[in-house]
């Protein structure tokens, strides 16, 4: 099976092939260095071709608000395009938890992208991770949240992932946020959604 990373030489994207790395033989770690651009279509075709999964790490440099929502719409229409022209059977990708409850431009621009892949009709499953805090040190988005939410970080360690708690003794936690088809996720930061399976 093949596997497509998109945004493979990315922060996440790295990380991620260095795992398949490990033990998986036919992948593409796909990104503007490698000759695959999302944006201009440069290259997708051809990485898709024979690829039976893609996993969407790609990120946009800048958190200016329209600036990243272009990039996710245009970024999403290619990739998607391309994948169900080559009968791509999975689309994974990566997106944030609460982005549907905090009003900021990078939010918005990942619920866009998600609604890109649900209407796709790509068998799909979009994973919401708590936010990293190699993201969170350079962009707008954690003093957004601070300031709008009453949120602190929690976790100082840029090896882990960040959890977003409440600075107020009185929050309550939100109900678990999963959708899946399969069974729900036991990590109550992480969302996952589904649709059916490879």
């Amino acid at each position: 099976m093949k596997i497509v990373v998109n945004g493979g030489t990315d922060l996440i994207g790295s990380k991620t092939v260095a795992i398949l790395r490990r033990g998986w033989s036919r992948f593409v770690a796909a990104s503007p260095k490698s000759g695959v651009n999302s944006i201009t279509g440069e290259g997708v075709k051809e990485a898709m071709a024979g690829a039976q999964v893609v996993i969407d790490l790609a990120n946009w440099p800048s958190f200016e608000d329209k600036a990243v929502l272009v990039f996710f719409q245009i970024s999403g229409r290619n990739l998607l395009a391309a994948e169900a022209a080559a009968s791509v059977r999975h689309h994974v990708a990566l997106s944030i938890v609460g982005i549907d409850r905090a009003d900021n431009g990078y939010f918005r621009a990942k619920l866009t992208q998600e609604k890109l892949i649900e209407t796709s009709g790509i068998p799909y499953t979009i994973i919401r991770a708590t936010q990293f805090m190699e993201f969170l040190a350079e962009s707008p988005i954690r003093a957004r949240m601070e300031t709008s939410s009453g949120f602190r970080t929690a976790c100082s360690s840029p090896s882990r992932q960040t959890t977003l708690l409440p600075s107020s003794p009185r929050w309550r936690s939100p109900r678990r946020e999963t959708a899946s088809s399969r069974s729900p996720a036991r990590n109550a930061h992480r969302l996952t959604k589904s649709s059916p399976a490879i």
